[in-house]
């Protein structure tokens, strides 16, 4: 799958602390579709390890109930680019944050039947909706190689999992 572009000179230790999940966006709508789709994760906390690997601590819906989970994501070379094991080896990559309010990021999602699918989010560091944030996630997202579009837009209701 094609990479997008992502920040070059990312500094993981700035992203560490509590983050929300604010929108979700996927090339392919069942990744997302129902509230128990395997890529509905929302994330809690950024924990950045001596390392420089990245703990994601995260809540996703099953049987009901909100369980919380954290993957473990291995750095690359590339600073902005990690690989996970979840659900199968992917890798998540940075395409934009400042540190103190916002981050976009992607994974890759091969839905069935295609190769290259993709899930993105918007994390913000509040819970405040901010419009401003929103455009630049969609414009975004427009840059990817993948067609992709929001498909949860989290700042509007109240989402079981999202804390």
């Amino acid at each position: 799958a094609t990479l997008p572009p992502t920040m070059e000179d990312l500094d993981i230790r700035q992203v560490a602390g509590t983050w929300h999940s604010m929108a979700m966006a996927a090339s392919d709508i069942s990744l997302l579709d129902s509230e128990t789709a395997p890529l509905r994760v929302y994330v809690q906390e950024l924990r950045p390890t001596p390392r420089d690997n990245l703990e994601i601590i995260l809540r996703k819906r099953e049987n009901h109930a909100c369980i919380e989970g954290n993957i473990m994501a291995q750095r690359t070379e590339d600073p902005a680019v990690f690989m996970v094991d979840y659900q199968g080896e992917k890798k998540i990559s940075v395409l934009d944050t400042d540190y103190t309010h916002y981050m976009f990021f992607c994974m890759e999602a091969p839905a069935p039947g295609t190769e290259n699918g993709m899930m993105c989010q918007y994390l913000a560091r509040t819970l405040k909706a901010d419009n401003e944030v929103m455009e630049k996630f969609d414009r975004a997202l427009q840059t990817l190689p993948v067609h992709i579009r929001i498909i949860l837009d989290l700042t509007q209701g109240k989402e079981q999992c999202r804390v």
